[in-house]
């Protein structure tokens, strides 16, 4: 069974340690940790969540990794997709979205990855590591919101993710505005608020979490807070 967390913001926190004890459980395998998101920003940030992550599940007792997976030439490393082949959970961190989903699109650590998560592994991701998912991410290095959307990986399709909903305003005025309007009429629009996750098998959710997960479909809003279960299938 596929096994998601899909987070605003605030990975590697303690709000979400019950989040990861359940997407590992039963798993006797690695936590690997992936900032790849960050990769553009510099050695520095890059290393700077890797070792949050590691501190993180550390403390959960977790067997854990940092994946050194920066570009797509790493993407194609075969030592790179082995680290695949033991993993209970793979959790990529926030950064640039579109960025990541160019690092990993159509490489041999996607497709590999891919069917680790059929076999049973799970996927956790926090902000970019969500929005990379659907077939349009966004270019947060972008100052033109004209050009903010760029094609993200398109493993799941017909929804366009936006995490950090409760907070975008205060970035850019209008900015929720705006990404609501571009949503098409067979497109699903999911708004995550900070330090808040949807967890679920990839049609069951839960919400986890300090906020809520705004649900834009058929032209009509549903809100998800702490503890709410609701069904849309992405997966």
């Amino acid at each position: 069974m596929s096994k998601w967390a899909f987070l605003g913001s605030g990975e590697f926190e303690p709000w979400h340690d019950e989040v990861d004890r359940r997407l590992a459980g039963g798993g006797s395998g690695t936590v690997l940790v992936a900032p790849t998101a960050s990769a553009h920003e510099g050695e520095e940030t890059f290393d700077a969540w890797a070792t949050k992550g590691l501190e993180h599940y550390e403390r959960l007792g977790m067997p854990v990794r940092s994946l050194p997976l920066r570009t797509r030439e790493d993407a194609a490393r075969d030592d790179m997709v082995a680290a695949l082949d033991d993993a209970s959970l793979i959790f990529f961190s926030g950064g640039n979205p579109w960025r990541l989903a160019e690092a990993l699109r159509g490489t041999p650590f996607w497709d590999r990855l891919t069917d680790r998560l059929a076999e049973g592994m799970a996927y956790a991701g926090c902000s970019a590591g969500v929005a990379c998912l659907s077939e349009r991410t966004f270019d947060s290095d972008s100052d033109d919101m004209d050009q903010i959307f760029k094609p993200g990986i398109g493993h799941i399709r017909g929804v366009l993710f936006a995490p950090h909903w409760d907070m975008v305003d205060t970035w850019i005025p209008g900015a929720r505005a705006f990404i609501a309007s571009s949503v098409g009429e067979r497109e699903t629009l999911i708004g995550i608020d900070e330090r808040t996750a949807m967890v679920g098998d990839g049609r069951a959710w839960v919400v986890e979490g300090a906020g809520g997960i705004h649900v834009l479909r058929s032209g009509g809003w549903t809100e998800h807070r702490r503890g709410a279960v609701f069904d849309l299938p992405l997966v």
